[in-house]
């Protein structure tokens, strides 16, 4: 189970009107019950599907790769690009938030990374809409202990899970140092209203890191191919359809990366 503390800081960063219950496995829930449920077609409904949360890291989240050819980086240089792009060992960044982070993967590796470099106040939450998903994130980060030359620490004092609806993050605006979206933004309900929310809740000079799809190759190719897989409820995105984003919103070092038909983009909050 999460930390109290950990769960205390996150309540802390919350709207104040954001109602918030601790579930029996340590995740805050905030769902509002008005909005109802999230999912509306195929692929939305599969991140709910309890099994998948057991295999995703191995069998699913591999798949993302076919869009970004064999010559894409592999899970684990992704995580590296995540805490590059975050900058959060060399800033001082205090609160970094996962978005849509299933089984906590992400979320566990930025938490060790800001661990490894003795960042002892860090606080990492995870947000995700699906039950499954954040009961085994929350399951595995408490079995995590990190051993290093000042000793022993229990990663779940420094990881907290938001059980909660991307499209309207319990966040007050401009609370968080640094927001990661890896791998889901094609997968939720409005993307794009998720990726308004992540820009909203960042500080003023924190960074943001989002990977996603990309259309690629001829109009006609990448729009027929968007088109295809839509009724599964998976968006390929246009190539400017976030740095355009970031720049109307006034980010600074904006930068966009391409590796197949998948895109790598960050930039630093004015």
């Amino acid at each position: 189970m999460a930390d109290a503390r950990a769960v205390d800081r996150t309540r802390s960063l919350f709207r104040p009107d954001t109602p918030s219950t601790l579930r029996a496995d340590g995740v805050l829930d905030v769902r509002r019950p008005e909005n109802g449920p999230t999912e509306s077609r195929a692929a939305q409904r599969l991140m709910r599907f309890g099994p998948l949360a057991t295999i995703y890291e191995r069998a699913w989240r591999p798949l993302f790769r076919l869009w970004m050819g064999v010559s894409g980086p592999t899970v684990d240089v992704e995580r590296t690009f995540a805490v590059r792009d975050l900058a959060i060992v060399d800033d001082g960044t205090r609160v970094v938030l996962d978005v849509a982070c299933g089984p906590g993967n992400f979320t566990r590796f930025l938490a060790e990374s800001l661990a490894d470099a003795g960042r002892r106040d860090a606080l990492v939450v995870g947000l995700d809409a699906s039950e499954p998903m954040l009961a085994r994130a929350a399951r595995d980060t408490a079995r995590t202990v990190r051993t290093d030359s000042t000793g022993s620490t229990d990663l779940a004092d420094h990881v907290a899970y938001v059980l909660g609806d991307a499209r309207e993050l319990p966040f007050e605006d401009g609370s968080v140092d640094a927001v990661c979206c890896y791998a889901a933004l094609y997968l939720v309900p409005e993307p794009m209203r998720v990726f308004a929310e992540l820009v909203r809740v960042l500080r003023p000079g924190g960074r943001l890191a989002v990977m996603t799809t990309v259309r690629r190759g001829p109009a006609v190719v990448a729009d027929a191919m968007a088109t295809a897989v839509r009724p599964s409820g998976l968006t390929v995105f246009g190539a400017d359809d976030f740095t355009d984003v970031l720049h109307r919103a006034g980010f600074e070092a904006v930068e966009q990366r391409i590796h197949g038909a998948a895109q790598f983009v960050t930039g630093r909050k004015r």
